[in-house]
């Protein structure tokens, strides 16, 4: 029951940023967090999902100026991060599969 639960919700969320991505004056992105397992530190991997093409060996992670990969104490870190970027939080959701919670946050900016 959990796991239709989760579909039906998956489904409508996904739906809906279809439509909210028919807005021709934002780009949107997915900006996806994850729990660090067996971390002491409590930080957070964050990778971004900007819609593009990306091969086996793609790193998503999201990497300063230097290419450097970033470290998050928490998602709210990486939004403000994102924010200066010039990003803005468009909806959330949470997807639990087995011993794993990720938490999605789709992200829009004007387009330039």
């Amino acid at each position: 029951m959990k796991k239709i639960l989760a579909t039906i919700l998956l489904c409508g969320t996904l739906i809906s940023s279809a439509f909210a991505g028919s807005d021709p004056t934002y780009v949107y992105c997915d900006m996806v967090g994850y729990a660090k397992l067996l971390s002491l530190t409590g930080k957070v991997k964050v990778s971004i999902d900007y819609g593009e093409a990306k091969g086996v060996f793609t790193d998503q992670r999201i990497k300063d100026e230097s290419g450097k990969v970033q470290s998050f104490n928490s998602m709210i870190d990486a939004m403000n991060y994102m924010a200066e970027q010039g990003w803005e939080i468009d909806q959330c959701y949470i997807v639990k599969t087995e011993g794993e919670m990720q938490t999605h946050w789709i992200l829009k900016k004007k387009k330039q």
